[in-house]
């Protein structure tokens, strides 16, 4: 079940050309633009990953997974889909944020008035059917998770990564990323 980094470069070329729910751009447009932004902002290696692959549960829909689409009249919970697939190649800096950007979501409604102003209006359908804004307990609980704070600005990237014609750097460069980032890891476990 788990996927190599050549496969889920394979998975982004290959699904990633479908539109990214009734947003105006790919969902590998999308998943670029997030990168990159994340990238341009300095994040870490873990961070970009996570900006890249946050949605690739959508792209698993169709791959033996059945999780409704966009126009669903229930959560896709997408969040969690592609989990499994990545386990055994990512460890939870990038995992932990890809689970918690829709909750980052969920929690930014209720921290910031204007923020749900901001989103598209797809994204806010989506909300709707993710259980809305969170109530205090829950965004305290939320933020209590070392990896909140990755979430909340890969949801911030997110958001802003819906830009039709948006330049970026190509799919090869962050599969390379990934590719070093993966290679670190493994060096790492091994000199333990």
């Amino acid at each position: 079940m788990s996927m190599t980094i050549d496969e889920i470069g394979e998975l982004l070329l290959r699904k990633g050309a479908a539109q990214y729910g009734g947003e105006p751009v790919s969902q590998l447009d999308h998943a670029l633009q997030c990168a990159h932004l994340a990238e341009a902002a300095g994040e870490s290696a873990p961070t970009m990953a996570a900006a890249l692959l946050h949605d690739l549960g959508h792209m698993l829909r169709g791959e033996g997974v059945d999780a409704g689409g966009a126009e669903a009249p229930r959560d896709d919970l997408h969040q969690y889909i592609a989990l499994p697939f990545l386990r055994a190649t990512f460890d939870d800096d990038v995992l932990e944020p890809i689970r918690l950007h829709v909750d980052a979501k969920r929690y930014l409604c209720h921290i910031d008035p204007t923020y749900l102003d901001t989103l598209s209006p797809a994204s806010v359908r989506s909300l709707q059917l993710q259980g809305g804004a969170f109530d205090a307990e829950q965004a305290d609980r939320f933020m209590k998770n070392p990896h909140a704070q990755a979430a909340v600005r890969l949801r911030r990237y997110d958001d802003l990564a819906k830009v039709p014609g948006a330049r970026t750097p190509s799919l090869g460069h962050f599969v390379d990323q990934l590719r070093k980032m993966n290679l670190a890891v493994v060096g790492k476990g091994s000199s333990d």
